[in-house]
């Protein structure tokens, strides 16, 4: 049984606003849904996304500053910037989320990233998020397929565990993104692919990150209670949110290659030693491997099982995508 999904229409991608701000370009509007989305974005993402064909930004930053200037959107600086001068990061603001609010097809969110919150130390780990996203979408362009800036989705949480428990950590699994992508073959069969990102930069000890991959175990099999005391549902939760179990893909950075390459090993080991979570249709790779071959090419380690790398498929060898 294929854990693909076959489609006959391709999932709604157009990122237009249905309730237009008036006086901003076609970019302006489309580029308030993703801000208000990945919550920080900095402008050199935001012109791999949405102006690839330009040499410089330079329309792409006058649209900026034009929804600055109106209060849609907000901007901070990059704390380590790797182009060796200022970045700017940009977020939405409270203005700009409510004018994101009349579109019914953008999922509502109400986490709100704050002046303080963007200029943190967490941006750098929800600038990877973003980075692995555009890979995506870079590589969709070049190979013919689809996934739109908007395809991927921050931070949602999936209970695992009914009840009364002691934190969030307990009660639900939380991916860094979850990302939806069409892959289209030459003969022109279309396959709507689920993911749950989840992002390493190897700040984390390894055991600690194991950990989150044991949730993702409990969530495949979480049939959660549906009234009363002894009542219970009859299938898992997941199947209520996707038509098949979303592939599992792990993406390292943050360190040089050998680091990484242990990771990965200690990561395997630790998969292996939990049953549970060598179950799960997972694999691991590197950012930089993402970026530089794509998600089709050999770049993903299979968290169990056989070391030979494989795509985003993670087909075991001799297995079939069909």
């Amino acid at each position: 049984m294929s854990l693909d999904t076959p489609i006959s229409q391709p999932a709604p991608t157009d990122t237009a606003m249905t309730r237009p701000v008036p006086g901003l370009s076609r970019l302006a509007q489309d580029l308030l849904p993703v801000l208000y989305q990945h919550r920080l974005v900095a402008t050199s993402q935001l012109h791999r996304l949405f102006t690839p064909h330009a040499r410089r930004p330079v329309y792409l930053r006058q649209q900026l500053a034009k929804l600055r200037a109106a209060g849609l959107v907000d901007a901070t600086t990059r704390r380590t910037s790797r182009l060796g001068r200022a970045e700017l990061l940009w977020y939405i603001t409270a203005r700009g989320a409510g004018a994101v609010a009349h579109d019914p097809t953008i999922p509502r969110r109400g986490y709100r990233i704050s002046p303080q919150t963007a200029a943190s130390q967490l941006q750098e780990h929800t600038l990877t998020v973003v980075d692995t996203g555009v890979a995506f979408v870079e590589w969709a362009r070049r190979l013919g397929h689809e996934c739109s800036p908007l395809d991927w989705e921050p931070e949602i949480a999936h209970r695992i565990r009914d009840g009364e428990t002691r934190g969030i950590n307990d009660a639900f699994m939380i991916p860094d993104a979850v990302l939806r992508y069409t892959h289209t073959t030459t003969g022109g069969r279309r396959r709507m692919l689920s993911f749950f990102i989840e992002v390493d930069r190897a700040t984390m000890q390894t055991t600690r990150l194991a950990a989150k991959l044991a949730a993702y175990a409990r969530y495949q099999h979480y049939v959660p209670h549906s009234g009363g005391r002894r009542s219970r549902a009859t299938r898992e939760a997941w199947r209520d949110h996707y038509p098949a179990f979303p592939r599992l893909l792990i993406v390292l950075t943050g360190a040089s290659d050998r680091v990484l390459a242990n990771r990965i090993q200690d990561l395997r080991a630790l998969a292996t030693a939990d049953q549970r979570v060598s179950l799960l249709t997972a694999g691991v790779t590197t950012l930089q491997l993402l970026q530089d071959k794509g998600p089709f090419a050999p770049v993903m380690t299979p968290l169990s099982g056989d070391t030979t790398p494989t795509d985003v498929f993670l087909t075991p060898s001799g297995g079939s995508r069909a």
